[in-house]
């Protein structure tokens, strides 16, 4: 078995991000083959600039589109959110903690309805503020985009450099 094809099926397969560990105990490969085929495949697909970059999100691996290419996979590929849905998260990502009530204002009433997909896609989170909802993002959030942090400052230093690539 080809080690470094055996991880790079792994991360392609995994609809999540993935540790040395998981992909040890399924493939039958070392820990330490395993680091060193990650290694070489990161430096592999960074060599030939690829659109697709395996990032290191913690201590796990996810193999992704680079951003700069994602304007393409809406050409080829069933959205998972809405355009709405999009410029909803951003909005709530850029501006957070954000009040769902503060947001109705400047989005309408299709909030509500954004606002529901996005916690069921575990994308937001919402806190109770008197009779309205605080938005923040979650884990989850930063990890699908490769933002590599949580925190808000990083979040939205993120999506700064994004604009600017638009």
């Amino acid at each position: 078995m080809d080690e470094k094809g055996a991880v790079e099926a792994a991360l392609f397969s995994s609809a999540e991000k993935i540790g040395v560990s998981e992909i040890a105990e399924r493939t039958g490969l070392s820990e330490e083959k395993i680091r060193h085929a990650l290694k070489d495949l990161r430096k592999e697909y960074d060599d030939r600039e690829s659109a697709i970059m395996i990032a290191k999100i913690g201590n796990e691996y996810k193999m992704m589109l680079r951003t700069e290419y994602t304007d393409y996979t809406g050409k080829f590929a069933k959205a998972e959110m809405t355009g709405g849905m999009m410029r909803t998260l951003s909005t709530i990502a850029y501006n957070q903690p954000v009040l769902q009530s503060e947001l109705f204002k400047t989005r309408g009433p299709r909030v509500y309805d954004d606002v529901r997909a996005l916690v069921e896609m575990d994308m937001i989170s919402g806190r109770r503020s008197g009779q309205t909802l605080e938005l923040t993002t979650t884990k989850k959030f930063s990890e699908y985009f490769g933002i590599g942090s949580t925190r808000v400052s990083d979040i939205k230093k993120w999506i700064e450099a994004q604009a600017k690539n638009i």
